[in-house]
């Protein structure tokens, strides 16, 4: 593909992740996105072929929107407490900034997904798992008694507030989290039960 397709294909994805995050992945079609885009069908279909592809291609462009975001940054921390805390912040800041138009795009999609049997849950399944492993590796790392627990209350917290947030227009939802997070966090790091 030339460089100039690679960027059309680049922006067709940045429009389709905020239109996925927003009205589900189920809603996003060639013909819609093309509409969105100001292409014909015909040229965005060019890109994409079938709706599963484009499905897919959405859900990996939200990946490394994610990866670039929160993991990127936080790896650049020391391993352990320190990359444990920044994963946690820049997961609140990307969640709390909307990065994505409709809010998380993981909560949003695996929502609609979760009993769908397909390539598109499979893909959706493996990033969740990828960021789970992540938070227990580093929960681990930092000490936490019960690593795969302690990273499962992270998430839920940060989900928790998002949900919060997004239903009920709740800014608060964020420092909630972030005073139960903390706590959580020093709870582990006194040897307590995290």
């Amino acid at each position: 593909m030339s460089t100039a397709g690679l960027r059309t294909r680049d922006a067709i994805l940045e429009r389709a992740v905020d239109l996925a995050s927003a009205e589900g992945l189920e809603g996003l079609t060639i013909g819609r996105l093309a509409a969105e885009m100001e292409m014909s069908k015909s040229g965005l279909f060019r890109h994409f072929g079938a709706k599963e592809e484009l499905q897919l291609a959405t859900v990996d462009a939200a990946a490394r929107r994610f990866v670039e975001g929160v993991v990127a940054p936080a790896l650049e921390r020391e391993p352990g407490r320190p990359r444990l805390d920044a994963l946690c912040e820049l997961y609140l800041d990307h969640l709390e900034s909307q990065v994505f138009a409709g809010g998380c795009f993981w909560g949003a999609t695996a929502h609609e997904f979760d009993d769908r049997p397909g390539a598109v849950r499979d893909a959706i399944r493996d990033a969740v798992a990828a960021w789970l492993a992540l938070l227990t590796e580093e929960s681990r790392n930092a000490g936490a008694p019960d690593p795969e627990q302690f990273a499962f209350e992270l998430q839920a917290l940060a989900q928790g507030a998002n949900l919060r947030y997004r239903l009920f227009g709740e800014e608060k939802a964020f420092v909630l989290a972030r005073t139960a997070i903390a706590r959580r966090l020093a709870a582990a790091g006194s040897g307590d039960r995290a």
